[in-house]
């Protein structure tokens, strides 16, 4: 690859940074996990990581403080939860 496009590429990626719990907070989202050892999966409320971890701490990070609660393994990752795209539109009961 070129010095040039080199360049560029890191330009690009310094002007990227991860989501942070602050920012997903603020959207009303949670902070969705799953193991990569046995897939399984949970939902972790974002105000109580929040609490823990403050604001600015970046999502995928979450994931190194984790333990997955059904196989044990440390190997979890983490995102933001998006809402289901495919899912009917929930009634206001």
């Amino acid at each position: 690859m070129g010095k040039m496009k080199r360049g560029q590429i890191e330009r690009q990626d310094a002007a990227l940074h991860p989501v942070t719990l602050g920012e997903i907070a603020d959207k009303g989202l949670d902070v969705f996990c799953w193991c990569n050892r046995c897939t399984h999966s949970a939902v972790l409320p974002t105000a109580r990581l929040l609490k823990e971890l403050g604001p600015a701490y970046p999502v995928p990070e979450v994931g190194a403080r984790l333990v997955c609660s059904s196989c044990g393994s440390r190997d979890v990752a983490t995102r933001p939860d998006w809402p289901n795209l495919w899912a009917a539109p929930r009634e206001a009961g």
